[in-house]
């Protein structure tokens, strides 16, 4: 028997029938949640007139049979493309306005969040508890509830109407600063006492004990944020109300009507191309970091 086939017999009976089937019903999962994504970039090279033709025709449909669903386009276009990069800029103000908020509001996170979980992890002060509990309030209360008192906030701080309404209250994140706080109490004492025998303070433990083992948790972090950031949209209604030039263009997707179908599914593969890129580049990090594995 050769080698390969020693290799077949030996996966075989690893891997019985329930791992097939496994592997059958994500793999069928995969596909169907992958599905409206490569629909998304399919109908982005559709002309104009196609998909309204198509769009129109909602609610005409017979019963009886199946849907007829274009799976290509007639004609190839990219006009929509140049329609919203070159033709009309404020397509594109907008895009620079997403990447700005989220831009600024991860370099605050990267400066106020890992700081914030590492005092209330390694520190012990008066009201280090009832800090913990707010947080942990604040982080499982709703936007709808908490949006009147941060439009009063920002309006008396004369925010209201400024990129800062956006960026500021974004920053102070609490769920992230109870994710990283969860896992940096995790992380052994030892670390830390290893550090300071070697004549590192509280500042240089941080910086080069503490970060360095929470890269897992930090790069899961910045990957949920950032979807979080570029995919805002009740945040900037409320607090942009009155200037809709500095709006991203997450909110312009709920403006467009069905004759301007065209610049929806051509701006939204354009918007989703970054989530999809930061989501591979930090895909691992995700994967150990939510699961919290490292040093359990």
């Amino acid at each position: 028997m050769t080698q390969r086939t020693v290799r077949r017999v030996r996966h075989r009976r690893r891997h019985g029938l329930g791992y097939y089937i496994s592997v059958l019903v994500l793999t069928a999962l995969c596909a169907l949640i992958l599905l409206p994504i490569v629909f998304t970039f399919l109908y982005s090279f559709f002309p104009k007139g196609e998909i309204t033709s198509f769009l129109n025709q909602r609610g005409n449909y017979d019963v009886s049979v199946w849907m007829d669903v274009p799976l290509s386009p007639a004609v190839f276009s990219l006009r929509q493309y140049y329609k919203i990069l070159i033709e009309e800029p404020s397509y594109l103000q907008l895009f620079c306005n997403s990447v700005t908020y989220t831009a600024a509001i991860l370099a605050g996170q990267g400066l106020v969040i890992p700081l914030t979980a590492y005092a209330l992890s390694r520190f012990e002060f008066r009201g280090k508890n009832m800090l913990m509990v707010l947080i942990m309030m604040l982080m499982v209360l709703p936007f709808q509830v908490t949006m009147a008192p941060s439009v009063i906030t920002l309006r008396t701080l004369g925010l209201m109407d400024t990129p800062w309404a956006v960026i500021l209250p974004m920053i102070f994140s609490p769920f992230y600063i109870f994710l990283l706080r969860q896992f940096m109490v995790g992380l052994p004492s030892g670390l830390l006492e290893a550090g300071m025998i070697d004549g590192a303070g509280p500042v240089r433990g941080f910086v080069h004990v503490i970060l360095p083992v929470c890269k897992p948790i930090l790069g899961a972090a910045a990957a949920l944020s950032f979807a979080d950031c570029w995919n805002m949209v009740e945040q900037p209604l409320v607090y942009l109300a009155n200037n809709s030039s500095a709006q991203p263009l997450s909110v312009m997707f709920n403006q467009i009507s069905t004759e301007g179908a065209d610049v929806a599914f051509a701006g939204s593969a354009l918007y989703i191309l970054p989530t999809m890129l930061i989501y591979l580049y930090f895909q691992e990090d995700i994967l150990q970091g939510v699961q919290l594995s490292e040093l359990k």
